[in-house]
């Protein structure tokens, strides 16, 4: 395999442009790039979650996911390659069903929990939501396939159930959202 990185500064950068795999040069700051940013830190943020010594199952899940999403970004700058399809999709969707069938049903809300792991599942979440955003804004100037939106949507679904998987594993009591809190006052 040959060296792909031999220089990480290349200072083609500097005027504010980056290059897509096509050799096309688009401003930093354009949709397409932004989506792939956003893409980038939910895929960091995943690797958060595995530092907190999930359980094997969830690990492997999580470090495949991370291979889906360079995928994700390699088709936004490459838009000829299609890496992401239906299958995939359908193959998160089986992965929620699968832990969800361990789970309560939900009746009320459920707030991110104190337990550090499961809150950066939720922080993940709310990550991977922004992605999908950024994806479907960056969709009305770029053609980007419905598969790529899609997948970035039950991933956010998939993160959900992992966050209560995560609590459930750890032995952690969920806090229901109470519209009718009455609010502590200090001593």
């Amino acid at each position: 395999m040959s060296n792909r990185l031999t220089k990480i500064y290349t200072r083609n950068g500097d005027d504010g442009s980056t290059g897509l795999a096509t050799g096309e040069r688009v401003g930093k700051d354009c949709l397409l790039i932004k989506a792939q940013g956003d893409l980038d830190e939910l895929n960091s943020n995943i690797a958060c979650i595995r530092a907190h010594q999930t359980n094997k199952t969830i690990e492997t899940l999580l470090v495949a996911i991370q291979h889906h999403l360079f995928n994700i970004g390699g088709e936004l700058s490459a838009p000829q390659c299609k890496f992401i399809n239906s299958k995939d999709t359908i193959w998160l969707e089986r992965w929620i069903d699968f832990f969800n069938q361990d789970l309560t049903p939900l009746k009320e809300f459920i707030l991110p929990s104190k337990d550090v792991a499961v809150a950066h599942c939720h922080v993940t979440r709310t990550v991977c939501r922004r992605a999908e955003r950024s994806l479907i804004e960056s969709a009305r100037e770029n053609e980007i396939r419905t598969e790529l939106i899609q997948y970035v949507n039950r991933l956010s679904d998939l993160l959900f159930v992992l966050s209560r998987i995560i609590e459930l594993d750890r032995n952690c009591a969920s806090t229901y959202w109470n519209k009718d809190l009455i609010l502590p006052e200090p001593d």
